[in-house]
């Protein structure tokens, strides 16, 4: 039998992707008005690995992501997705989006996005939000799947992802998990 015990609070990551540089600061400002202070910020990331979203939203995309201060429980996730998808929804131009945002979360052994798409890899969470398992942790660094976006299987998005587990892993212990 199983011993059960509670998981580990959660560090929860934002990424957005857009081609209008402004909305990036104002949407960060509403994120941290939700979710608390933002950890770590990333540098700018050209998102070219796919043209599934120019239709909707243009060429020239560029993604940042941010890392919150506050940890969260990993139930959290289905109710960040409905709370991003409406700041997606505030920043619509007709039908099309302007701006993309994935809500997810890290732990020390892998890393997690939220999404509203059911598929064979997904798991449901709650309130028709799925988990996708986008990155695992193992032998000193991330390791794809099959199913990994392009766009998360880059060294230097997983550089970022390394540094914000690094702060990550400091949070735990100190705050006495570790």
């Amino acid at each position: 039998m199983s011993r059960l015990h509670p998981p580990l609070p959660a560090k929860l990551l934002i990424g957005l992707f857009s081609r209008h540089f402004r909305l990036f600061q104002s949407i960060f400002e509403r994120m941290k008005d939700l979710f608390g202070p933002i950890d770590l910020i990333s540098p700018w990331f050209e998102f070219n690995w796919t043209q599934y979203y120019e239709a909707e939203m243009g060429s020239g995309l560029w993604r940042r992501m941010a890392a919150f201060g506050p940890l969260i429980s990993q139930n959290q996730l289905p109710d960040i997705k409905l709370q991003t998808n409406a700041i997606e929804t505030g920043f619509t131009d007709g039908q099309n989006r302007r701006v993309n945002i994935d809500p997810g979360y890290l732990l020390p052994e892998r890393f997690v996005l939220a999404t509203g798409k059911n598929y064979t890899h997904r798991i449901y969470l709650d309130k028709n939000i799925y988990a996708d398992l986008t990155l695992i942790y193992q032998k000193g660094g991330f390791q794809t799947l099959p199913w990994t976006y392009p766009d998360y299987a880059q060294k230097n998005i997983q550089a970022f992802l390394t540094r914000v587990r690094n702060k990550y892993l400091r949070d735990l212990k100190s705050d006495g998990y570790l």
